[in-house]
């Protein structure tokens, strides 16, 4: 393999790692705050419990999310060098602010709400953990600015000299603050964060609630956790319609800067009106597009998710040959006749149906969760506390195929064209992103290192997870346990996640 193969197999892995991680920080960070401020407010050591419980976990994640998302800036500096000489002016601008948001902002309030409890003023120990959440979103923000771009380029001008893109001064810096296409990715991507926050927050307390309940503890199942699932549930519901509208948004805009993507998205290999979705797919999806068959198709949907039009003229969309056409025209005098701009077929067709499907496995436990536990009932069904634990990690793997069908469905781009504007010269095919310097066996080296490491931090945050789930909560008065003193004030009991000391 080349070095732009390796390297994309190194920033693929490295990227998918990070970003199983990131969507549960964005997603519960806000939960969190949630639950401590209810206890701050009503003094109910209920939510106490609940905030120190999914505080640990919170931390866990937020450590390894760090750990293994500072890997992924160098590798803009170094695998991808030439990229970066190419967009460092503007890419570089998000990527900075981002860092010191994360690394100070989150950080620095995370360790004060760490530490803080009994020690700081009530007001000022909550205000901590909201600082930490609204950092949280912001860093996304910023991230999704510079992926955006990449996206749909915007407040950029072309150097000729130096033979890079620039920043078009302060004007074009709000453009890409303000790009449509980060307003589409970042509501899509925080509304799919709380869905996973949402879905981890009410998986877990419903399988609390299950095996309290058969061990005879249902006065913590009914006081706690279901206090916590209710919180999950209602996140469930509210990101759940914020997923599909922001969806729905993302993808006709998609379909009028990347058809490419969104095309390659349904193997919609020629142009069509009133074109079909289909639920599966036979035959051969290699970038040839010969011998593909759509099964179970539902009518008109892919038209309609695309133009919003099921049929008729309004309705048309282009296929990869279409697109494959136009590119090779457009650009043939500069990259030559023979570049493929169609993205892999197989891997945009199933990652964008497995995002989409995984998804449903949310909507499925709050669906069941908010039956079962109506009108202050809990429950000991095992087929539930089953459901809780198989939805657990189906948001999570629908957010990672929805990325990598994001960044895959943009090949060959590593920066595309934007159709407004296709002459002004600030777009980037990946195979000149790449190092020049830097050799295939450097490159394999690391990303062999960086695998195995990345796999020993994901076996560590498994354990860490499994573990503080496992122990639950202090007994409260009334489980039949010895128990702290319930006193119900906020700041005199042990300080909040005592393990981090």
């Amino acid at each position: 393999m080349e070095s732009l193969d390796l390297a994309r197999w190194q920033f693929g892995i490295t990227t998918v790692y990070h970003f199983i991680l990131v969507p549960l920080t964005i997603g519960l960070s806000p939960l969190v705050a949630i639950m401590h401020t209810a206890w701050v407010r009503t003094g109910n050591e209920r939510w106490h419990r609940l905030t120190k419980f999914f505080g640990k976990v919170l931390l866990i994640n937020f450590a390894l999310g760090v750990a293994t998302g500072i890997v992924q800036e160098f590798q803009f500096g170094m695998n991808w060098s030439e990229y970066s000489r190419f967009v460092g002016d503007i890419f570089g601008a998000p990527l900075a602010i981002e860092a010191l948001a994360a690394f100070f902002l989150e950080s620095t309030f995370l360790g004060l709400w760490i530490f803080g409890e009994g020690k700081l003023p009530k007001w000022l120990h909550s205000a901590c953990i909201w600082l930490v959440a609204i950092g949280t979103n912001l860093s996304a923000y910023w991230i999704l600015a510079a992926n955006s771009w990449m996206q749909h380029p915007v407040g950029a001008v072309y150097n000729p000299e130096t033979g890079r893109a620039e920043l078009d001064g302060v004007r074009g810096f709000f453009e890409v603050m303000t790009n449509n296409t980060l307003i589409a990715a970042y509501s899509h991507t925080v509304s799919a964060a709380f869905l996973v926050g949402g879905t981890f927050v009410a998986g877990i307390c419903g399988w609390w609630i299950v095996r309290s309940v058969r061990a005879g503890r249902e006065h913590e199942a009914g006081q706690v956790w279901r206090r916590g699932a209710y919180v999950g549930l209602i996140t469930m519901l509210i990101a759940g319609v914020g997923v599909g509208i922001s969806g729905d948004f993302q993808g006709k805009l998609m379909y009028e800067q990347q058809p490419a993507k969104m095309s390659a998205a349904e193997a919609l290999c020629e142009g069509e009106e009133g074109a079909a979705f289909s639920l599966l797919t036979i035959g051969d999806l290699s970038n040839s597009c010969e011998g593909v068959h759509h099964v179970l198709q539902i009518p008109g949907l892919t038209s309609f998710l695309g133009t919003g039009h099921f049929a008729g003229a309004d309705s048309y969309l282009p296929g990869v040959n279409d697109v494959q056409r136009e590119y090779t025209e457009r650009y043939a005098d500069q990259f030559g006749p023979d570049v493929d701009y169609v993205p892999n077929l197989a891997v945009t067709y199933w990652s964008f149906r497995l995002m989409i499907g995984l998804a449903g496995f949310s909507a499925a436990l709050a669906l069941a969760g908010l039956w079962v536990l109506r009108r202050g009932r809990v429950t000991d069904s095992v087929w539930f506390s089953r459901l809780c634990l198989v939805a657990l990690p189906m948001p999570f793997l629908a957010s990672s195929f929805g990325w990598i069908f994001t960044e895959m469905g943009r090949q060959p781009w590593v920066v595309h064209p934007n159709p407004a504007n296709p002459v002004d010269q600030v777009y980037l095919l990946t195979q000149h992103g790449v190092s020049t310097v830097v050799s295939a066996g450097s490159v394999i080296t690391s990303l062999v290192i960086f695998t195995l490491l990345y796999a020993a931090l994901g076996v560590v945050w498994f354990l860490l997870i499994r573990r503080y789930v496992r122990e639950g909560i202090e007994p409260l008065p009334g489980d039949g346990a010895a128990g702290p003193t319930d006193t119900g004030a906020p700041g005199e009991l042990e300080p909040t996640l005592s393990f981090a000391y």
